[in-house]
């Protein structure tokens, strides 16, 4: 954005970017998109939707060069305010159907919430219906691309039309970030949604500087004043702002649990590190190699291999010492989840041959060897590995002879 001063010290003319708000929305509305197509019948999804797509549409049709084109294309100058109006309007009645269908859950579909819906609905058109007959009875010749507001803020019909739209969109700004600032101070909110929430209530607040620039400017000419810079300058400013804040608040959510998810994938597949090292010791092999695969199928490929691995483990498998390893990590202060993933790879080395050759002789009991826990709980087993002192000390607990250890242990 670039602001200059002029020589009486006022704004001069700003000139902003409408394509910068309009670039951030499109990338929000893009995110949103497979969900949306997917889950249709979803009311908060719609309403999404239709936040995003006539947010766009605003700030598109809201451009000088856009209004000049609409203008030329209709053969009707100014035309290009009345649909302005309307996709703003429109983006109201969104902004109030989103929150009813975040405020009364995804499967509420009581008489009370419908019957709201339909008044926001039923108003919000009427809006929109009366904008476009009051620019019918209205004379408004000479084309203005920046500050229709003002210049004709005196003008029979164009006068209320003005009044009316911005009346429509401070109600529906106001109501919106009352009930989103209410929502971020429950319990139990995502950190994530919470984030995206707070960038929404900013957003949705912002907004209403834009009403108050536009309106003062208003008013300013009804009292035969010239405020018309902040019409002109200081409220499409807030608009650009305000719209940014609004789509961040809508990706937000989206992309940082997408990034939370992909970071906990690649943290787990790094955790089975050590427990891949030695089962890959063991076999002699490796597992698939795919640089170009996603995360989630690595991860699902090291644990198919380490578990795979571990079977062909489970006929050396020492149960007696792993209860014994299990009963040193406790009596060593361990809490018992430790404990038994210590008494584990306790277990693991010595059937490997970290501490001694493979069991040959089967298993330590007629059933077989217990490998639920091993193969349940491999992160676990493998964090376990990472911490070789521990391991020493509750091996060497676990096999000093018997009258070594006091009887009370």
């Amino acid at each position: 954005m670039r602001l200059a001063l002029d020589s009486s010290g006022f704004l001069g003319e700003v000139s902003i970017s409408f394509w910068i708000p309009t670039a951030v929305l499109t990338a929000a509305l893009v995110i949103k998109l497979p969900s949306i197509i997917k889950m249709w019948r979803d009311p908060m999804l719609r309403a999404v939707g239709g936040l995003l797509l006539f947010a766009c549409a605003v700030f598109v049709f809201a451009a000088p060069r856009t209004i000049a084109w609409t203008n030329r294309v209709a053969g009707v100058p100014n035309i290009s305010a009345p649909l302005v109006y309307s996709l703003l309007t429109a983006l109201c009645a969104s902004w109030l159907l989103l929150i009813i269908a975040w405020r009364n859950g995804r499967s509420d579909r009581s008489a009370q919430t419908r019957r709201v819906t339909r008044w926001v609905v039923s108003i919000y058109a009427g809006v929109v219906a009366a904008l476009w007959v009051l620019f019918a009875l209205a004379d408004v010749p000479e084309e203005r691309l920046r500050d229709l507001d003002t210049y004709y803020a005196n003008t029979p019909f164009m006068r209320e039309e003005i009044l009316l739209y911005l009346v429509a969109h401070t109600v529906a700004c106001s109501i919106t970030a009352r009930l989103i600032w209410n929502w971020i101070r429950t319990d139990g909110l995502d950190a994530w949604l919470r984030w995206g929430l707070g960038l929404l209530g900013v957003g949705y607040a912002t907004n209403l500087f834009f009403d108050a620039a536009k309106l003062t400017a208003v008013v300013a000419r009804w009292t035969g004043h010239d405020l018309d810079w902040l019409s002109t300058n200081v409220a499409p400013a807030g608009a650009c702002v305000s719209a940014t804040l609004v789509a961040v608040g809508f990706i937000v959510p989206h992309v940082g649990q997408y990034l939370h998810e992909r970071w906990h994938v690649r943290l787990r597949h790094r955790g089975l590190g050590p427990l891949y090292q030695l089962t890959r010791t063991v076999t002699g092999e490796r597992e698939p190699f795919a640089p170009h695969a996603p995360a989630e199928l690595r991860l699902i490929r090291r644990e198919t291999f380490i578990r795979d691995a571990l079977l062909q483990l489970s006929r050396h498998l020492d149960e007696d010492l792993r209860g014994r390893s299990y009963e040193a990590a406790l009596a060593l202060g361990f809490e018992p989840g430790r404990a038994r993933a210590l008494a584990a790879a306790v277990t693991l080395l010595d059937a490997a041959g970290g501490s001694r050759p493979p069991r040959t002789d089967g298993a330590g009991s007629p059933s077989g060897p217990d490998t639920t826990y091993l193969l349940q709980e491999i992160q676990a087993v493998s964090q376990a590995l990472r911490h070789p002192d521990d391991i020493t000390a509750v091996r060497a607990r676990a096999t000093a002879p018997a009258e070594s250890v006091p009887a009370h242990e």
